[in-house]
């Protein structure tokens, strides 16, 4: 990416980072600071591109030559959005909602500059489910944290355990579509 603007992520989350800075992406980091609620009649993917647009836009105000990256990454299943666990038994339900099923996971992205139009977009992967076991999902837990991961996991630390097979950009269910972000970043800087 040339740097004529700098990339500014609105985000804290260390799997977008390691994704940026993986695809050699130069970039700062300022999280932004917004609540994250759904909208009653919101689809999926409008709570998706709402949140992302709203977490670029309120960065942008303070860096007005920069590009600002929102994101935002969500698990959809059974006309359900799985945010974040609250506890361990909320982790746990929600693999067991998951066991044997196929799910999405949307990302809603944003790129903008301060007083000008963003582009807004999401992605969707497929993702599906083994059949998991108590046990398993118990021996997931004592190898990751699933308190800070949408859906309470994450498929780049021993997925494997859990995931039969995606459709769809592996990156995106990490929590950024970095092939897609990488193409749009070409686009807005000719």
């Amino acid at each position: 990416m040339k740097n004529n603007h700098q990339l500014i992520l609105a985000s804290a989350s260390p799997r977008r980072k390691a994704l940026l800075r993986d695809a050699g992406i130069s970039f700062i980091c300022h999280p932004a600071e917004i609540v994250e609620t759904i909208l009653a009649d919101e689809s999926v993917e409008q709570h998706v591109m709402r949140l992302a647009k709203e977490k670029a836009e309120s960065v942008a105000q303070l860096y007005p030559d920069s590009i600002i990256l929102g994101a935002d990454t969500v698990v959809f299943f059974d006309q359900k959005i799985f945010g974040k666990p609250k506890d361990l038994p909320a982790a746990s339900e929600m693999l067991l909602s998951l066991s044997g099923n196929t799910h999405q996971v949307l990302t809603g992205l944003s790129l903008a500059r301060y007083k000008k139009q963003s582009t807004c977009w999401y992605s969707v992967t497929e993702v599906t489910f083994n059949k998991l076991s108590d046990e398993t999902i118990k021996a997931y837990f004592e190898l990751v944290n699933p308190l800070d991961k949408a859906g309470a996991y994450a498929i780049q630390e021993h997925g494997k355990m859990l995931v039969k097979s995606i459709n769809g950009l592996f990156s995106n269910v990490i929590g950024l579509p970095i092939e897609e972000l990488q193409l749009k970043l070409k686009e807005i800087q000719n």
